[in-house]
């Protein structure tokens, strides 16, 4: 289909077309839709995965897609009115667009080279969203659900703290084309309600950061040479390192150590 429409994909926009039918069937059945859905799909490609959304009964379908050229492809060969193509980067658009028609699914298959800024967008505008699911590469999928041990760090606490997280099925390379030369994953995202706040966030967040410049390094090695109020901290804390620390760890240390 790629091929066939004749227009050439770009690098740039990290084009991997989805070829796997039943890949889109089970993305759609983890997500509970119904006539009243309001459904957006992020980088459409030649819309193998919109002809898919639109086989369920929906009430719309937004599809943001940067390349002018498929954009205007699937304009032209999918007519259902409930598609809406924005031929828009997704990272630029106005969060107001999205407000009437709240809360809204996603599905959508995301460029490897963007994952983490739309994820960020997805975290920052999470009132607008019910759930969704998105593929991202299986690396990025194992650290952001990653609770312990080796890959976990400041993106698990990060969205975990945000959003219900599971990790979905793992997709080969032969899903695609063309073939990426790693393997993606479907990625669960629910917004959690009643998030509690963190006092000073950005700046816990900063922290948290910090703590994991060196994951191998003890917490004291990370942060000695910064202006926390690390004399507070017990020493068998300083000497352990960020990934032994769960979330209600790293609070009740950020509640010492931001103190002077």
């Amino acid at each position: 289909m790629a091929r066939a429409s004749g227009i050439r994909l770009k690098k740039k926009f990290g084009q991997n077309f989805l070829r796997d039918s039943n890949v889109t069937h089970h993305m759609i059945a983890a997500v509970d839709l119904n006539n009243q859905s309001s459904v957006f799909e992020i980088g459409c490609g030649d819309g193998f995965l919109t002809h898919a959304i639109l086989e369920e009964p929906i009430a719309r379908l937004w599809v943001f897609e940067i390349d002018p050229e498929w954009a205007a492809y699937v304009q032209e060969t999918i007519q259902d009115d409930r598609l809406h193509v924005y031929q828009k980067d997704f990272l630029a658009i106005d969060s107001a667009l999205l407000e009437e028609h709240k809360p809204w699914t996603i599905l959508a298959n995301l460029p490897y080279n963007v994952s983490f800024p739309i994820l960020h967008w997805l975290q920052q505008h999470r009132y607008l969203l019910k759930e969704g699911v998105v593929m991202v590469q299986e690396e990025v999928a194992q650290k952001i659900t990653k609770t312990s041990g080796r890959g976990y760090g400041f993106p698990s606490l990060f969205f975990q703290y945000f959003f219900t997280c599971k990790l979905l099925d793992k997709i080969p390379p032969s899903a695609f084309e063309p073939a990426p030369k790693v393997f993606s994953r479907l990625l669960y995202l629910k917004p959690k309600v009643n998030v509690s706040s963190i006092p000073d966030e950005r700046l816990f967040w900063d922290f948290i950061q910090k703590c994991f410049k060196q994951p191998r390094r003890t917490l004291r090695n990370n942060l000695h040479h910064l202006h926390y109020a690390l004399d507070n901290v017990p020493e068998e804390t300083l000497q352990k390192r960020a990934q032994q620390l769960n979330m209600q760890d790293f609070i009740a240390l950020w509640d010492v150590v931001r103190k002077k």
